[in-house]
């Protein structure tokens, strides 16, 4: 799978940069993590900060042209994103500080 970056948009009020690409593949369409880990990597960034909005394959073609938001930071993506949004992109809210006070 070959990802061709076609647009950026900087939006520094949201933390985040917009991004329109292309995607070459062999087989069927790809699933939507591996699209956001591809493009997170071929960003440097964590895969937890990459939501992939929009995949669009024309039928019979190996080409897919996506949508994706990558933020700052995985808080950023939370703060803005709908949730049925984090779900589908497996972004799930961090736990308050991973130990529980007893009392």
């Amino acid at each position: 799978m070959d990802i061709t970056i076609l647009d950026e948009d900087e939006n520094p009020m949201l933390h985040r940069t917009d991004v329109r690409f292309e995607l070459t593949h062999e087989e069927s369409t790809p699933e939507r993590l591996s699209v956001r880990d591809s493009l997170a990597a071929m960003l440097n960034k964590d895969s937890k900060e990459v939501v992939v909005h929009d995949l669009d394959t024309k039928f019979g073609m190996r080409k897919t042209v996506g949508y994706a938001k990558v933020y700052d930071s995985p808080k950023h993506a939370q703060d803005v994103e709908q949730d049925y949004m984090l779900e589908r992109n497996k972004i799930t809210a961090e736990e308050g500080g991973g130990e529980a006070e007893e009392a």
